[in-house]
């Protein structure tokens, strides 16, 4: 069916579709598997028609042949029992087998890997709301549909054993004169004829089904606009609150630099633009490090606090550039840089002392 609110343009999103297959809404078509088992089902009756026939030979000449000497005792009727069930075993369970491996293959391969327990939680809202139940079971567009897909289906399938049938008329009154084996094998070769015939319209319809119900699966899962946008706040977060997040993951960066310009050795300036406080420390690291940095109102702030602490501030331009371009406060300079720091250091009653001592 066509999509029922106009509104939903939008392709389901992978929650979206990981949500609702965890509920057991999921795309199978029931047409294809049936046809699977019904095709693995008449293979496999194919491969073993034989090997039935013998058991059920053997299972008749062995009752018949015992007939007379049977006592109906509790013992009696425990061994006929037995040798029913070990025949029957004989020739269902391989059948009844395949069936089931072929049914659970078809869904494998439609549905994937799947195991949930939600679909079999009782919905209390619908036991609550009886009327509403069912007026949506009445006058469900989907249930019409369905309807009408199966008997359409039954229909078409019918065709075959049809035209079939009214070819084989003719020669069913010469069967009164075949032997018993005569007639199950005609029995068993029109039965095949008659599922060969229904096999061309259960594909046709096998095929339908699978397209059609992959593509109003996909229509009942799209999305509005307003859906996805939700979505992805949800899972990104709101703009504004990670903006908040941000501002204030900005400023608890901002505080720890300007807790360590106090520390640093010096303290370079463009004047006003660019500073970038410096610390050189060999036994922390083989080069000078950048502890603070800013432009602007934060290279204002780090002036402003290196004064407090008695820091001392060189401006050089080109320098003061080069750091807040290429260095990540934390990380040492460049040894491209070590020439023009080396010299500012150099400069500096602390270093000049701790040269001469």
């Amino acid at each position: 069916m066509p999509q029922s609110d106009p509104s939903k343009t939008e392709s389901a999103t992978a929650k979206r579709r990981k949500k609702s297959r965890d509920e057991g809404n999921v795309p199978r078509s029931q047409e294809l598997s049936k046809l699977a088992v019904i095709l693995v089902g008449l293979l496999v009756l194919r491969l073993l028609i034989g090997f039935i026939g013998d058991e059920m030979k053997s299972l008749f000449a062995s009752f018949l042949s015992n007939w007379g000497n049977l006592e109906l005792t509790t013992e009696g009727l425990y061994i006929l029992f037995v040798d029913l069930a070990v025949h029957l075993a004989k020739m269902l369970l391989p059948v009844l087998f395949s069936l089931a491996l072929a049914a659970f293959v078809i869904n494998r391969i439609q549905v994937g890997q799947l195991w949930t327990t939600k679909v079999f939680k009782p919905k209390m809202e619908k036991f609550v709301n009886i009327v509403g139940g069912i007026k949506r079971l009445i006058f469900n567009v989907d249930a019409f549909v369905r309807l009408a897909r199966s008997i359409l289906g039954a229909a078409a399938v019918a065709i075959g054993p049809i035209i079939l049938l009214r070819h084989e008329m003719n020669n069913l009154l010469p069967l009164f004169s075949q032997t018993t084996e005569g007639i199950a094998v005609y029995m068993l070769t029109v039965s095949y004829k008659m599922v060969l015939y229904s096999l061309i319209p259960m594909i046709t319809v096998a095929v339908i089904d699978t397209v059609y119900t992959r593509w109003d699966y996909e229509e009942k899962l799209k999305m509005t606009k307003d859906e996805v946008k939700d979505e992805r706040k949800q899972a990104e977060g709101d703009p504004k609150i990670r903006q908040r997040q941000k501002q204030k993951m900005m400023a608890m960066s901002m505080s720890r630099m300007l807790h360590n310009v106090p520390k640093a050795d010096v303290v370079v300036t463009n004047p006003t633009h660019f500073a970038v406080a410096l610390s050189y420390d060999l036994s922390k690291a083989p080069a000078p490090l950048v502890v603070a940095k800013g432009a602007d109102h934060m290279a204002k702030r780090i002036r402003e606090m290196a004064r407090e602490a008695g820091v001392p501030i060189r401006e050089n331009k080109p320098l003061a550039r080069a750091l807040y371009d290429q260095v990540e406060v934390g990380d040492i300079i460049p040894e491209d840089l070590y020439k023009a720091v080396a010299t500012i250091l150099a400069r500096l009653h602390k270093f000049r002392k701790k040269r001469a001592g």
